[in-house]
């Protein structure tokens, strides 16, 4: 399976994130794509730089009025006399209206979800960067290839389509979805992160051509909280398009693959041409976040059932934190997935 992945993604380094209110160190860091480049090493995947594929796939998905804020935020903050070093809001509207402020802080609140996603100079660049090798492995899938892997760092899956959020800017799997929308009457999304991929379910949620599916743990008393509930099934013309599976914390390897078996009959009963795999590995039992319990060889197990829908897919790089197997988790699933 090819790998794509562009080294200025590495340039994106947030230094905090505000948890339960205290100043942490963001656990979002560049060092997380040398643990997964070698983990994709390992299971004899070969690295692919990706094309500059410009604005066209990723406006597809996020509004130019987005655009424009997270192209020029940095600049426009750095003339706030005594602002923060990175772009952090300091509030949010409780209703977003049609109203749209001019202030760069009004601005920030009503595009940042919350203190997790920091704006720096190298933002912008790193987050074009890693939605273009989600584009570049659709583009290899829609080649021929049966499975094609992007590296994407910063994530995605928090991303609506005109806020960024938890870590994530562009939402990468939704702009491999839409490309795959090109050639393919219909795409499902499954999300296997930790944490439930609201903005993917957001993007998507009053539309019936992309199936999302989502197994993540219970949000009742986990981030993102307001939304991946078992209750929200689409709307409008969506409804019935959508499908939550959350899971009790710590659930193992038998728990999430039974949730699993759930998801993928969900998938075939849509029969949709091709799929999105949302890949988070932060359900491993020892990822700092500490949510679900899934094994190494979990990851194998689960990527072997995806394998054997038998649809081309593109598995886009969402969680998964600094821990010691890290990169073996991503081995463990790519080479499960060849195996099938």
């Amino acid at each position: 399976m090819k790998t794509f992945h562009a080294e200025e993604q590495k340039r994106h380094d947030p230094k905090m994130f505000l948890s339960s209110g205290a100043p942490q160190p963001n656990p979002e860091k560049p060092e997380r794509i040398e643990r997964l480049l070698s983990g994709a090493r390992a299971a004899g995947s070969e690295i692919i730089r990706p094309r500059d594929h410009g604005l066209k796939p990723i406006s597809a998905i996020h509004t130019p009025e987005y655009l424009d804020f997270l192209q020029n935020i940095f600049l426009r903050w750095q003339r706030i006399e005594g602002a923060s070093e990175e772009v952090i809001p300091n509030i949010h509207p409780l209703v977003r209206s049609g109203r749209y402020p001019a202030s760069a802080v009004g601005q920030a609140g009503y595009h940042m979800a919350d203190t997790a996603c920091p704006i720096s100079a190298d933002t912008w660049g790193s987050a074009c960067w890693s939605a273009w090798s989600a584009v570049e492995a659709t583009e290899a899938v829609l080649a021929g290839e049966r499975s094609a892997y992007a590296l994407c760092r910063p994530p995605g899956h928090h991303a609506f389509a005109d806020v960024a959020g938890g870590f994530c800017f562009f939402n990468n799997s939704a702009i491999a979805a839409q490309h795959l929308l090109g050639s393919s009457k219909r795409v499902a999304i499954l999300d296997v992160d930790l944490h439930h991929g609201n903005g993917t379910q957001g993007i998507f949620y009053r539309r019936n051509d992309v199936l999302t599916v989502s197994i993540h743990a219970d949000p009742v008393r986990f981030y993102p909280f307001f939304w991946g509930h078992a209750d929200e099934r689409g709307d409008g013309e969506g409804l019935g398009y959508n499908l939550n599976l959350p899971l009790p914390r710590q659930t193992a390897d038998a728990g999430f693959l039974e949730a699993l078996s759930a998801a993928l009959r969900r998938i075939q009963s849509f029969a949709p041409d091709a799929l999105v795999v949302a890949l988070g590995l932060d359900a491993y039992e020892g990822d700092p976040f500490g949510g679900l319990s899934v094994s190494t060889q979990g990851f194998s197990r689960i990527a072997e059932e995806i394998a054997a829908l038998g649809l081309p897919t593109v598995i886009v790089q969402e969680g998964g934190y600094l821990c010691d197997a890290l990169g073996d988790n991503l081995t463990a699933f790519l080479t499960g997935y060849a195996s099938t």
